[in-house]
């Protein structure tokens, strides 16, 4: 980074004008040299005048680049695999396998009971358990133990949950909301991106916005849409945890892909069998613990197609009564063999 012209180091990290700023460097001139460059064009009497510390200044900038980089998120490194050990089911139980090993981008359902413990194991995944939750499971990423670090800091950008829960309360347009975001992850062609995440979340959605409508005025389907393409698209979280978006008012299918599409590893809980199926595997829960995991099979595959025609003549159906249409059975046109 020593010999880095001061001009590109500012482009990727532009945060670092603060820094100069508040140690009363100058460096509108010295776009084209280095921070060594530009230390050794002072004057003796210059440093003396100014108490410039080289070797300090250079490690307090190195330091300052890590923690802005760390609380905004650029120096996450791309992840390939998330890693369930077993714990215990909710009466001590030890679970009924070696370990799972997701790849990005999977896409893993969990199924069960409602109360068998769905969302205690996205929980585990969220805070990346070390066997220090009641289902004394251990997460691993990569291969390794996440440090404390990595696992409590408010920093930590590794998971993005998405609920059937989802209303704003900031009082900003779509468009503002996301250049907001675009700007605190310093995206340069933020205007593109923006772009991007209104068309895919209109997409995903039955009710299109537009990008200066209030975000406080979307409804729930939308709300849900907007930020499903917000995850996929800006967010730099490698790993989507998804609880029960069934009713979301979103094409579901559409969503999953557009997850599985950026690389992300995506686990949902559902009750969907639609939603199951579109999933590598699942995961089955009972009594609290993993009973099994189900690769999805070929004759399911072949049942999702149908499952798939029924969903989207459902979709249809609702926009027609949206639409304040009259529907009738024509409309239904999917057909049982």
């Amino acid at each position: 980074m020593k010999d880095i012209p001061i001009g590109c180091l500012e482009n990727k990290y532009p945060f670092i004008s603060a820094y100069f700023s508040a140690n009363k460097i100058d460096t509108a001139s010295a776009k084209n040299q280095s921070i060594m460059q530009l230390f050794d064009s002072y004057s003796d009497a210059y440093i003396e005048e100014n108490a410039i510390d080289k070797d300090n200044l250079i490690a307090g900038l190195y330091a300052y680049i890590n923690e802005m980089s760390s609380f905004l998120g650029l120096d996450e490194d791309k992840l390939e695999t998330l890693t369930i050990l077993p714990g215990q089911d909710k009466n001590g139980q030890m679970e009924n396998f070696g370990e799972i090993t997701i790849q990005a981008p999977e896409i893993i359902s969990i199924v069960g009971p409602t109360g068998a413990g769905k969302s205690r194991l996205l929980a585990d995944i969220e805070t990346i358990a070390q066997k220090d939750t009641p289902s004394r499971r251990t997460i691993l990423l990569d291969g390794k133990a996440a440090d404390r670090r990595m696992r409590f800091s408010s920093n930590n950008k590794l998971v993005a949950q998405l609920s059937q829960n989802m209303n704003f309360v900031i009082d900003l347009s779509v468009q503002d909301f996301l250049l907001l975001h675009a700007e605190s992850r310093m995206i340069e062609n933020s205007a593109e991106v923006i772009a991007r995440i209104i068309c895919a979340a209109n997409n995903l959605s039955g009710e299109h916005f537009e990008r200066d409508a209030p975000v406080t005025s979307l409804s729930g389907g939308q709300s849900r849409a907007l930020m499903i393409a917000d995850t996929a698209i800006l967010s730099k979280s490698p790993i989507i945890l998804i609880d029960e978006i069934e009713n979301a008012g979103i094409d579901r299918h559409k969503a999953l892909k557009l997850l599985q599409a950026h690389d992300k590893i995506v686990l949902i809980s559902t009750h969907d069998p639609l939603l199951a199926l579109l999933a590598n595997r699942r995961i089955v829960i009972k009594n609290g613990g993993i009973d099994k995991v189900i690769a999805t099979t070929t004759d399911e595959k072949q049942l999702l197609i149908k499952l798939e025609g029924v969903d989207n003549s459902l979709q249809l159906l609702r926009q027609k009564l949206r639409l304040g249409s009259n529907i009738s059975e024509k409309d239904f046109i999917f057909t049982h063999d």
